[in-house]
């Protein structure tokens, strides 16, 4: 009975740190991977900022530098001095703020139509809706400048803010929000003589904060770095958004770029969007899970 049981646990014995072994090579191999994967994302923000505090002489030295030595604001200062950072900035913010806010606040009146209200053909009607988010945006850019001009938009904030008020994404990211609330609160509401607009304002949108930080974050990135649909309508300097400003530095004297100035632009360009995503980054994530959303 000693034999059997001696020799069972020698054989048995290698097992279990042969486990341990291969559960350790996983998890090392996977935090491997994810430190790849973090320098390759991160790598190129390094690579831009760095560039941006190069001067002129020093970016193409090789070898390449990460750390600037020396380290120069030259080329913040020429930026400034080339485009109109103060206005153009301005311009930007503006669109992307009163967008961001006309996006999120039909996307709800349409979501809440679609989720919550009960009318004839109102399934037809959103499967429509949604279809439009297989037309290229590209291919709508001439019938959307045709009436803009017809409207006597160009050159006008308006240009740049009512045609991406309507967004079939956003209205699908809030209705799947919508729909997984419970009509508890708006039966009870009914009783008690609310409205659809009441229920709308009172209950369905403080209840959505994650889905609509989502849409919000979604929205600010795009109006935030719009370029192909400002250029056609905004070419004058005083409603120019920043991604068209910049688009200057694309080819200077004597068709030399001056990257140094080109990633000071970009630099400027993505902290705002930095800037709200960390501020909103908890409402993201939950609103991203929330909505069924998978990347």
């Amino acid at each position: 009975m000693t034999t059997k049981a001696t020799t069972s646990q020698l054989t048995s014995a290698p097992t279990l740190p042969r486990l341990q072994w291969w559960n350790v090579i996983g998890r090392i191999a996977t935090y491997a991977l994810m430190v790849i994967l973090v320098l390759v994302m991160i790598v190129p923000f390094v690579w831009m900022l760095s560039t941006s505090l190069k001067p002129q002489e020093y970016i193409l030295k090789t070898p390449p530098q990460f750390i600037p030595n020396p380290a120069s604001l030259e080329s913040y200062t020429k930026l400034a001095e080339r485009v109109d950072l103060t206005r153009t900035f301005f311009n930007s913010m503006f669109v992307a703020v009163v967008g961001t806010l006309g996006q999120v606040l039909v996307s709800a009146m349409a979501a809440f139509a679609f989720a919550r209200m009960e009318w004839k053909g109102r399934e037809i009607i959103f499967v429509l809706y949604l279809a439009t988010m297989m037309i290229p945006s590209v291919v709508l850019i001439i019938p959307q400048f045709v009436l803009i001009r017809a409207l006597n938009w160009v050159n006008t904030y308006a240009a740049l803010i009512v045609p991406g008020m309507f967004s079939a994404f956003g209205t699908f990211l809030l209705r799947q929000s919508f729909k997984t609330l419970p009509r508890d609160f708006e039966e009870a509401a009914f009783i008690d003589g609310a409205n659809y607009f009441t229920i709308f304002w009172r209950i369905i949108l403080p209840l959505s904060q994650p889905a609509l930080a989502t849409l919000a974050v979604f929205s600010f990135m795009g109006l935030w770095n719009a370029y192909l649909w400002p250029l056609f309508v905004a070419r004058e300097a005083s409603v120019m958004t920043l991604p068209v400003a910049l688009a200057v530095l694309q080819g200077g004297p004597r068709a030399l770029t001056e990257w140094n100035m080109v990633m000071a632009g970009a630099v400027i360009a993505v902290l705002p969007i930095l800037v709200v995503y960390m501020l909103a980054q908890k409402w993201f994530v939950r609103g991203v899970v929330s909505s069924g959303i998978k990347g």
